[in-house]
């Protein structure tokens, strides 16, 4: 006999159903996930992103002969990139409600899914519930862990704090900034395994079930393969098997000592400086012209054109620079209904904002030349645009200098901000690194370092073309 999603076939019919092609036969889907969410999503040491999720979407894959990508967004942004059209499908851990089925089809359950308490491991005051009146508590945000924290949380008197990330959670215990976590049981014993420094303090309390889901209405031949595909395996002993491996007895695989971890860390952490090196330059490239037209246009004599400067600045000055990149990632595909590469995205982002801030930077410089110099320059028979050129512009380029290098290291770290978007920058792999290990701060640090290294090298490099060039 044969599994499909909504019953058992007959023998027969089953074998007439199995021969059949199915409908998502050689496609590939764009799968949206969480970057935190260990053993359900996390990358190993060799930067692979494994766990229950992943291993489960990739079986269903296989057997049903369609092709994922992955992109491990974050929780909240995968369900923004749904939304949004940028992905297929998310799984992620994510919780079946009735507020969500109003917006998203889910698959069958694929996890029955549960909530505990977790404290400091040095902690031994706070026992349970009764213990919280007047204290803080950590939970993941949209997770079965904060629904419940918070449905209790009058009871006990105690406030929830809601964060992304796991990891993030458990150094706020681990600090001392909450007396304990609310989270998933299997993403807590699996951090407790890789001695995350909790330990669990009351019994499991039954939550909802983990569904893979697609926008409503959309996609509904990939939900029926994916059902499909998860009663196969867990008829043929494949899902078990997927489960026993992140949690039966889950192995500390943490790195053992600093050096293991930066040796560890290091293939991925360059990967992620690469992409931050070359955003920022693309991204600074395109910002020097923007600046240099729009800055022109700002000491312009015409009311229009120095309307339209001044509107370009205020508005990519005076907007949150991660508000720009969900809205070029997430809203630009709701508006347009298509898709835009996270690249473009990450780079109109950057360039745009820090267009705005180059083009005050070219028309400060070009004011602070003194205005007699363009006056004796036209009165030797100069054109405007000569005396622009030729007097006006290389000494404001002399006075612009240091604000540019200046504007060179912030872009460079704002790049930074892309994580939110799932752009694999060098925060971005170092995120994905502790969200596996739990050695925040350890891996935090060798991120820190890397930055200050680059700056400080690029920061000196710029010097130098600055005293050549401006002697």
């Amino acid at each position: 006999m044969v599994f499909f999603g909504a019953g058992i076939l007959p023998g027969g019919q089953a074998a007439q159903a199995a021969d059949k092609p199915s409908a998502v036969q050689g496609k590939t889907f764009t799968i949206g996930t969480d970057t935190t969410f260990a053993p359900f999503e996390f990358r190993d040491s060799s930067g692979n992103l494994v766990g229950i999720d992943m291993d489960l979407i990739r079986a269903i894959a296989k057997d049903q002969g369609f092709n994922v990508e992955i992109k491990s967004l974050g929780f909240s942004a995968a369900l923004q990139a749904l939304s949004s059209n940028q992905v297929d499908g998310v799984i992620a851990g994510m919780s079946i409600t009735d507020k969500r089925k109003q917006v998203y089809d889910f698959s069958e359950p694929y996890f029955d899914s549960g909530v505990q308490m977790a404290v400091a491991k040095n902690d031994n005051t706070t026992k349970g519930y009764d213990d919280l009146r007047g204290k803080t508590v950590a939970a993941k945000t949209g997770s079965e862990g904060e629904t419940y924290a918070k449905s209790i949380a009058d009871k006990y008197g105690f406030t929830v704090k809601s964060l992304d990330q796991s990891a993030t959670m458990y150094e706020l215990v681990k600090s001392g900034n909450a007396v304990a976590v609310f989270d998933d049981y299997p993403v807590l014993a699996y951090g407790i395994a890789q001695n995350n420094g909790l330990k669990t303090v009351t019994d499991k309390v039954p939550g909802a079930s983990y569904g893979f889901a697609v926008n409503k209405g959309q996609n509904p031949d990939l939900l029926a393969a994916f059902n499909d595909g998860l009663a196969k395996l867990k008829a043929n002993g494949g899902y078990q098997k997927i489960l026993d491996t992140y949690l039966k007895a889950p192995q500390n695989t943490a790195p053992s000592s600093f050096w293991d971890l930066l040796a560890q860390s290091m293939p991925a952490l360059l990967s992620g400086l690469g992409n931050t090196l070359l955003v920022t330059a693309i991204s600074f490239l395109f910002a020097m012209l923007l600046g240099l037209l729009f800055g022109f246009l700002k000491v312009s004599q015409n009311i229009v054109l120095r309307g339209v400067a001044t509107t370009f600045v205020n508005v990519f000055r005076g907007t949150p620079l991660l508000v720009q990149a969900f809205f070029f990632y997430f809203g630009i595909p709701q508006l347009t209904g298509q898709p835009i590469n996270i690249w473009v995205a990450g780079v109109l982002t950057l360039s745009l904002n820090s267009g705005a801030y180059v083009t005050e930077i070219v028309r400060g410089g070009i004011q602070s030349v003194d205005p007699g110099q363009l006056e004796a320059s036209r009165s030797l028979g100069l054109s405007y645009l000569t005396s622009m050129r030729r007097v006006v512009i290389p000494q404001a380029f002399k006075i612009m200098t240091p604000s540019l290098i200046n504007q060179l290291v912030i872009l460079l770290k704002d790049s930074s901000l892309l994580l939110a978007i799932g752009f694999a920058e060098l925060l971005y792999q170092g995120q994905q690194i502790y969200a596996g290990n739990f050695r925040v701060a350890e891996t935090l640090l060798i991120v820190g370092v890397m930055y200050f290294v680059v700056i400080m090298l690029l920061t000196k490099l710029a010097n130098i073309v600055d005293k050549r060039f401006n002697k």
